[in-house]
């Protein structure tokens, strides 16, 4: 029946345990692969720290061509430039939004907070509302991209030079003893 039809298509897009599995363990095999990369810490750290840029610039809709961007034109991990933009996903980007505002705000000496009429919804009553809130908007964005971007990079880099210590670490510890 149609009925029928519609609960096994509406069950069949709902993730299983076994689908968050497989989920989990890509994204466990994304982080490995940054991990485990054959170029230097401070490569991948300055990708990271590069990504996270991105991701708290205020040009959103772009991000996505910017990591792109820097991946061709400077040779940069793409892996670890994504993992640095996916920072700003569906999860984080109310609060991210909220902070950029915020910021840029509170550095332009701006105290009330926009409200938003929804009786008007044409493209002329939104460029109203939302225009003169996009100064604090875009210069929010720029200082948590650049507090973000150098924020990032020493933690990512001692993170990496850590984990590929212990590595080598625990590699040379299975290793047989010299002869001699």
């Amino acid at each position: 029946t149609t009925s029928g039809h519609q609960l096994r298509t509406f069950s069949q897009a709902i993730l299983t345990i076994p689908d968050i599995r497989r989920l989990m363990a890509d994204v466990r095999s994304l982080f490995r692969q940054i991990l485990h990369l054959d170029e230097t810490p401070h490569r991948t750290a300055l990708a990271f720290a590069i990504g996270v840029f991105i991701g708290f610039s205020p040009a959103y809709g772009l991000h996505m061509v910017m990591v792109g961007f820097c991946a061709w034109a400077f040779g940069w991990n793409v892996v670890a430039l994504l993992a640095g933009a996916f920072l700003n996903n569906p999860w984080t980007l109310i609060p991210i939004l909220g902070g950029t505002y915020w910021t840029g705000a509170t550095l332009l000496g701006m105290h009330d907070f926009p409200s938003f009429d929804w009786s008007d919804l044409s493209f002329t009553g939104i460029y109203h509302q939302v225009a003169p809130h996009a100064w604090p908007f875009v210069l929010g964005g720029m200082v948590l991209s650049i507090v973000g971007g150098l924020l990032a990079y020493p933690i990512a880099y001692f993170l990496l030079v850590k984990y590929r210590r212990s590595r080598m670490a625990e590699q040379s510890a299975h290793l047989p003893p010299p002869p001699g």
